[in-house]
């Protein structure tokens, strides 16, 4: 019992330091984006919390995780509606896990589900209406993310391969995914005004750099319990080797994204730094527990290198992601999960395969899935807003409110 109650206690403060997160995402994107959109960003980001632990209650958990229920894994199997704990007549029922509780649990997936639309948000800002945003939310928290999870953490096909599918806390499963709907998006909605003149990039600086590095150090504090949770328990071994593997991803990733930014555009680019930072991050967590601290620092650091080629990339064809998003949560996703198959413990040919696989499976779903949704309510609703609502700021028109009402600064 003494053990059960350390492992859930653990499990619980990582639960905390998971939902903090939101917060680090939430300054992160008005740090990046301009004064006039900060209301709709922190709106936008308050919904898909809120709402996202709700749809999770009420299908995502069970959909995610049928077996719990049904005592069937298949890939679809769907056990029903709302919570109904195998243990409510007795809270520390230990046969529902020897780790912690169903109700823990609970608390814990939920944390991760509401992070897939939170990407979306970042990507979309500054443009987007705020109505079918919450509706694609919506579906894609209650349904796509729990249907894409199944797959792997749920025992669906993914896990019942000859070589099982391996993400440890999800650099496929949640930010891919979030990534995958990202990347959709940007293209269903094109860029911000002024952002590409006469086919040339332009710059647009966020309002606040240093709320943006909050959040970067945020999540970053956020993510050993977003890694160290995915042990799922409190193992010394395991948690204490996870949360350095964590921190050396993050280091290396930080610093090798400034330093290959400083050598191809000759500035000490402190937002590519962060979004460094958040790569390496992203590359360790499909393996965090599988890698040694050289595996660590090498993926942290490809991480940090593949951001700026991937920012620059994604500006070159055209797409406005005003927060790195998608270098950040897709890109970075892809070679942290391929990553396993290539250092640490699971290394070998037939991981690598594996882990396409699971990258394939997952890209498909997602991006169909996100195109379905958007695509609809861009031809219905539409999803853009006015140029005079884009130019005004979504705050005034959306919201009816002023984030910072008493100072205010030139913008675009």
């Amino acid at each position: 019992m003494e053990t059960f109650t350390i492992n859930n206690v653990w499990m619980m403060i990582c639960t905390a330091l998971v939902f903090f997160m939101h917060l680090g995402f939430a300054f992160l994107e008005i740090g990046l984006t301009r004064q006039k959109n900060t209301i709709n960003i922190l709106f936008k980001n308050m919904f898909i919390i809120t709402v996202g632990l709700l749809l999770y209650c009420l299908v995502g958990f069970n959909l995610m995780y049928p077996g719990f229920e049904s005592g069937d894994w298949g890939i679809l199997s769907f056990a029903g509606f709302g919570l109904d704990a195998p243990m409510a007549e007795g809270a520390l029922d230990l046969s529902y896990n020897e780790g912690y509780t169903y109700w823990t649990d609970f608390l814990f997936q939920g944390m991760f589900a509401a992070t897939a639309a939170t990407i979306v948000s970042g990507a979309v800002a500054e443009r987007m209406k705020i109505g079918p945003f919450m509706v694609f939310a919506i579906i894609y928290v209650g349904l796509v993310y729990p249907i894409a999870g199944s797959w792997d953490w749920g025992g669906g096909f993914l896990e019942t391969r000859d070589t099982p599918f391996y993400d440890f806390a999800g650099s496929t499963l949640v930010h891919s995914v979030g990534g995958w709907a990202a990347l959709v998006a940007v293209c269903l909605l094109g860029s911000r005004i002024g952002k590409f003149k006469d086919g040339k990039l332009q710059a647009i600086p966020g309002h606040n750099i240093p709320i943006a590095t909050a959040g970067v150090i945020i999540l970053w504090l956020g993510w050993f319990g977003f890694n160290g949770g995915s042990v799922l328990s409190a193992n010394p071994e395991l948690t204490s080797l996870t949360l350095v593997t964590t921190c050396l991803a993050a280091a290396a990733g930080g610093v090798i994204a400034a330093l290959v930014s400083f050598i191809r555009y000759k500035n000490l680019d402190l937002t590519m730094f962060l979004n460094g930072i958040l790569g390496g991050l992203v590359g360790i967590t499909a393996g965090a527990d599988q890698m040694s601290p050289t595996d660590a620092i090498i993926i942290g650091a490809i991480a940090g290198a593949i951001i700026v080629f991937a920012v620059s990339l994604i500006d070159r064809l055209k797409l406005d992601d005003p927060v790195g998003a998608i270098a950040v949560h897709l890109v970075c996703g892809i070679w942290g999960t391929l990553a396993v198959g290539l250092f640490g413990g699971l290394a070998g040919v037939d991981q690598f395969i594996s882990q396409l696989i699971g990258v394939g499976s997952i890209a498909v779903f997602c991006s169909v899935s996100a195109f379905i949704i958007l695509f609809t309510l861009k031809k219905t609703v539409g999803i853009r807003v006015s140029e005079r609502e884009e130019l005004e700021g979504l705050d005034a028109h959306e919201h009816g409110m002023d984030a910072y009402p008493d100072f205010r600064l030139n913008e675009h």
